[in-house]
């Protein structure tokens, strides 16, 4: 009997060690760029100073996927966020980033982890029924972001404008989603312009998206060019789509 007690201690005492020995192998903590003001893919919430969403659950799934102890969050807007990865001050950028041929010079991507279109919202008071009726208005759109040279190209590519004439149309930055929001709300825009996962988080009984597409969208984890973690990253992506991971999280946020 006691050289069985004595056997399970050891048991024991070597199951503990293995246990110690697979928690002190993650280590490092991976700091992600997120937005703090897009509920459904990365949200701030003011009153726990917790994030939620989509990109802020990926984040946690890939940083314990590379081996990372810890994940630490980093706001970041259209305006900083590749300032912010080319210095160094994120090791990643998690943040509705679109997989664009002219941010490939500095940065590489993942594959796409949500497809998403451009769209324009307007309150439902108003005459807009599409994007025709966007000539001679005021459309917003956020600034440092990619929508308004696509909307612009939009416009041109449909014959609604030409390079030397706007036709009275214009373009009405803001810095923030909410701020886009509160310029359709008082009138300030007559329409906004924005990703559509983002337009149906500012969704409100009066307002409606058009049928128009704008263009594509397609999010990817993005890292600093020829970075070491440029590969572990893309490859911890796909078999998280591989695997319904991803599907499973966009589910989940609806």
């Amino acid at each position: 009997m006691k050289k069985r007690i004595r056997g399970l201690c050891l048991l024991l005492a070597v199951a503990a060690m293995l246990a110690g020995c697979a928690t002190s192998s993650k280590s490092g903590t991976l700091k992600v760029g997120v937005r703090d003001d897009i509920m459904g893919f990365g949200y701030l919430n003011p009153t726990t100073e917790e994030y939620y969403g989509l990109e802020i659950d990926l984040a946690r799934k890939l940083a314990d996927d590379l081996g990372y102890a810890d994940v630490e969050f980093v706001t970041v807007t259209p305006d900083n966020r590749k300032d912010m990865l080319l210095e160094g001050n994120i090791d990643c950028l998690i943040a509705t980033y679109s997989i664009e041929q002219s941010r490939l010079k500095n940065f590489d991507f993942s594959p796409a982890y949500f497809s998403d279109h451009t769209s324009i919202m307007v309150e439902k008071s108003s005459l807009i029924d599409s994007i025709d009726d966007l000539v001679g208005k005021k459309t917003g759109v956020l600034d440092g972001a990619n929508t308004a040279p696509k909307l612009s190209s939009k416009l041109l590519e449909l014959g609604l404008i030409t390079e030397t004439d706007f036709k009275g149309s214009s373009l009405e930055y803001r810095d923030t989603y909410s701020g886009l929001s509160t310029a359709l709300e008082e009138g300030a825009v007559d329409a906004v312009c924005m990703d559509g996962g983002v337009a149906r988080a500012y969704m409100k009984e009066d307002r409606r998206i058009l049928d128009d597409v704008v263009g594509t969208e397609n999010y990817g984890v993005a890292t600093l060019k020829d970075s070491a973690l440029s590969k572990p990253m893309a490859d911890s992506v796909q078999r998280m789509l591989d695997d319904g991971t991803i599907a499973a999280l966009i589910d989940k946020w609806d």
